[in-house]
């Protein structure tokens, strides 16, 4: 028998600046599944970068990537979605549900159309599409699953969780790369102020096919190294690319007021400020959008740059880009002003998954008053000498986080966390 449906506790009037909350994480990382495996293998700075293992890289110039290992799908979602949902699909459906037991939350028990979901996405179920276009031109089109119609769309996580849990409030997909993760966060706020109580945002995202592995290296930015501690080498001397990864993480976002009606487990913190923008086109001579990203989301916020506790960096691992959020992130703070981490150097860049787990990141730093390390960076170049990079796990005092995100085509974005009042 379905669990009664009950009213949820009333959000705020729409229209007002109503209080966005996060109550649930889940994480699905290539150095760690669920919130606290992740958490400790970040803080020992444990990479899940390497060799890829899903199919064969000898034949391409890259061959490195941050893979989730030990993921079991059967065990975490309904043996009727497997056959329709592709690799990432899974990995958000898995995450969704620890985020949703992380807040205490059964959506059974809440209203359908005060529940949305809004992720991000970048790719796709690129390695479902794979297998199909390898069944057409190997068999013939009678061969193609019929769920191939819906499991390559960027929109498909959003629409496979919605379904599960029964969530029927206004919900969508961002597509803005690596900044989608940020976007997402900030159309969730909307809706929170809008009057729905209850979001899942976040994202999920992962193209680690042969297919999807051409995409990645033809935009000529993934490192061709070979040693996983040397290959992503973000604001280094050394930099020189970047690696791709898969995984990101769902966030459970809700209206204060209503989350502590309904008794939520715990409150994180809250998404104070956000911002998007994007680059100019090049040679244009205007300068780039981060900086005016970054000051719209501290007033946002109410914040001055000296109240930002850390910075979750977007770090490209491009010297030039590198170099360009250096350059913004001293303009804004000043030299050495604020700590600038960037966990992902233990599982690369998770396109739209990558700025959601940054997110995540930034929540339990907030929690646990500890900012987590920047592996194998070992010499800092050019303006990141002015920055005061975390090489190394740093217990200190946090109120606020600002998390950057930078996505191909020029999109920007960069999101205010503070702790509950």
């Amino acid at each position: 028998m379905n669990a009664t449906r009950t009213q949820s506790a009333p959000a705020s009037a729409p229209g007002t600046t109503a209080t966005a909350v996060v109550t649930g994480l889940g994480v699905a990382a290539p150095n760690g599944c669920g919130i606290e495996d992740y958490w400790r293998a970040t803080l020992r700075g444990e990479s899940g970068i390497g060799r890829i293992t899903r199919f064969d890289p000898s034949g391409y110039p890259c061959r490195l990537a941050g893979e989730v290992s030990g993921f079991d799908p059967a065990a975490h979602i309904p043996g009727r979605l497997m056959p329709q949902t592709d690799h990432m699909t899974r990995l958000a459906l898995a995450a969704t549900g620890w985020a949703l037991a992380d807040a205490g939350a059964d959506p059974a028990a809440l209203e359908e159309f005060g529940m949305s979901v809004v992720t991000a996405n970048a790719f796709g179920g690129f390695e479902f599409g794979h297998r199909e276009l390898e069944k057409l031109w190997s068999r013939g089109g009678k061969h193609v699953s019929a769920y191939q119609s819906f499991a390559w769309f960027y929109a498909v996580n959003t629409g496979q969780i919605s379904i599960r849990h029964g969530m029927r409030g206004p919900s969508g997909v961002l597509v803005s790369e690596q900044a989608g993760g940020l976007d997402a966060a900030g159309q969730a706020r909307r809706h929170i102020r809008k009057g729905t109580p209850f979001v899942v945002t976040g994202g999920v995202d992962g193209a680690l096919s042969p297919w999807g592995w051409v995409a990645y290296l033809s935009g000529g930015q993934v490192s061709t190294g070979e040693d996983p501690a040397r290959a992503y080498l973000p604001f280094d001397t050394g930099a020189a690319g970047w690696v791709p990864g898969e995984g990101g993480a769902i966030i459970i976002v809700e209206e204060e007021a209503a989350a502590r009606a309904r008794g939520a487990a715990q409150i994180y913190g809250e998404i104070a400020g956000y911002s998007s923008g994007i680059d100019p086109a090049p040679h244009t001579g205007r300068p780039p959008a981060l900086p005016r990203v970054v000051r719209q989301a501290l007033a946002d916020a109410g914040l001055e740059p000296g109240d930002i506790g850390v910075v979750f960096a977007d770090a490209a691992g491009l010297p030039e880009l590198d170099a360009a959020e250096a350059a913004a992130i001293t303009e804004v703070f000043g030299p050495r002003a604020v700590p600038v981490t960037a966990p992902k150097t233990m599982v690369g860049r998770l396109a739209s998954g990558g700025s959601a787990l940054d997110t995540a990141t930034a929540f339990l730093a907030l929690r646990d008053q500890v900012i987590p390390p920047t592996v194998h960076v070992t010499d800092p170049a050019g303006p990141a000498a002015h920055l005061d990079l975390v090489l190394a796990a740093r217990e200190t005092p946090l109120t606020s986080a600002l998390v950057l995100a930078r996505g191909t085509g020029g999109f920007t974005a960069a999101l205010v966390l503070r702790t509950a009042g």
